[in-house]
């Protein structure tokens, strides 16, 4: 029986990174871009120069920008649409989809207006769809170069993470499963911000104890959080928490550590977001997080610096002091 084709909505660097893994499971691979124009030069090139360059796409894999076309026979849909612009895009193309799909999110964040997560965004859009999330440490250069890497698939039921294990996994790019989607997702999400944090005392010079103590208190804060939202503690303790949090806040690779380093260094974050065209969901999640701990009553002390940098004017070497002020008090709280 012929494996039925994959659609993956998003052409930046992670939808197609996960187009070349399913390529090379021997699957047909379609991959939409909103953008017509750089959707049908990436098609014709069969290069993705803006988002990873030098690496050419495999046959099996069609670039367009009608999900009408691309929809032809497909069942499974991977959404790598950025976590602020899912609701807009699903709702511009719901009706070219095909009907109650599986759909695996890959989008990392909260929706700014209603701080809801990506997959309960897309179960809200795409009615009577099933919704799975993928997650972990995967920078998508690493990923398509074929170096090896680990994520999980989280989902409940478990078949949905375990068709993901099924269509994705190999050699070198192993998929864990877990029944705890709140708590993949909430992982990825708040440890951008997290990285952002790191990427800041990173940028302000200071050395690997800051960024040890950073990364494990940012860790009991991303978990704290993941507990006021019905997510499981030990989901932080595996790969989409501390894994993803290790790779985002020590890669040269990671968008949000990046950010946090320029703004160390004096740049604003306006010059920052009109220098790239690459997405940090962590500045939006910030702000996000920031309100969601006021209206859950969550401690978010990092996260709260870092909104206060990005949007309120304070200098980071501020923020750093009024994280080292605070009364230390019992590691586990």
């Amino acid at each position: 029986m012929t494996e039925p084709p994959v659609l993956v909505l998003g052409n930046g660097g992670w939808g197609t990174a996960i187009g070349i893994l399913l390529a090379q499971k021997g699957l047909e691979v379609r991959i939409w871009g909103h953008d017509a124009s750089y959707a049908e030069q990436v098609e014709r090139t069969r290069e993705n120069p803006k988002f990873l360059p030098g690496l050419k796409l495999p046959d099996s894999v069609r670039v367009a920008s009608s999900a009408r076309a691309l929809s032809q026979g497909v069942s499974t849909i991977f959404c790598v649409v950025p976590t602020q612009f899912i609701r807009t895009t699903l709702s511009a193309i719901r009706a070219e989809l095909p009907d109650s799909p599986t759909v695996v999110s890959c989008s990392k964040g909260f929706e700014r207006a209603t701080f809801e997560l990506p997959s309960r965004v897309i179960s809200a859009v795409l009615k009577g769809s099933r919704v799975g999330v993928l997650s972990g440490p995967s920078h998508a250069e690493e990923v398509a170069r074929n170096l090896p890497a680990a994520v999980v698939a989280a989902s409940i039921p478990r078949d949905i993470g375990l068709e993901v294990q099924r269509l994705l996994g190999g050699p070198r790019f192993r998929v864990y499963t877990s029944m705890d989607p709140v708590g993949v997702e909430v992982a990825g999400a708040t440890k951008n911000v997290i990285a952002l944090a790191a990427g800041i005392a990173d940028g302000l010079g200071f050395g690997d104890n800051t960024r040890a103590g950073l990364l494990t208190r940012g860790l009991r804060e991303m978990t704290r959080l993941g507990e006021a939202l019905g997510a499981r503690a030990e989901t932080f303790a595996g790969l989409a928490g501390m894994g993803d949090l290790i790779a985002t806040c020590t890669s040269g690779l990671s968008r949000n550590h990046t950010v946090g380093v320029r703004i160390a260094r004096g740049e604003t974050l306006d010059e920052i977001l009109r220098s790239t065209s690459t997405v940090a969901e962590g500045v939006e999640t910030a702000r996000s997080l920031t309100s969601l701990s006021r209206t859950l009553g969550v401690y978010l002390p990092i996260t709260m610096e870092v909104n206060a940098v990005l949007f309120q004017k304070k200098s980071p070497r501020e923020a750093v002091e009024a994280l080292l002020s605070r009364e230390s008090g019992d590691e586990a709280s």
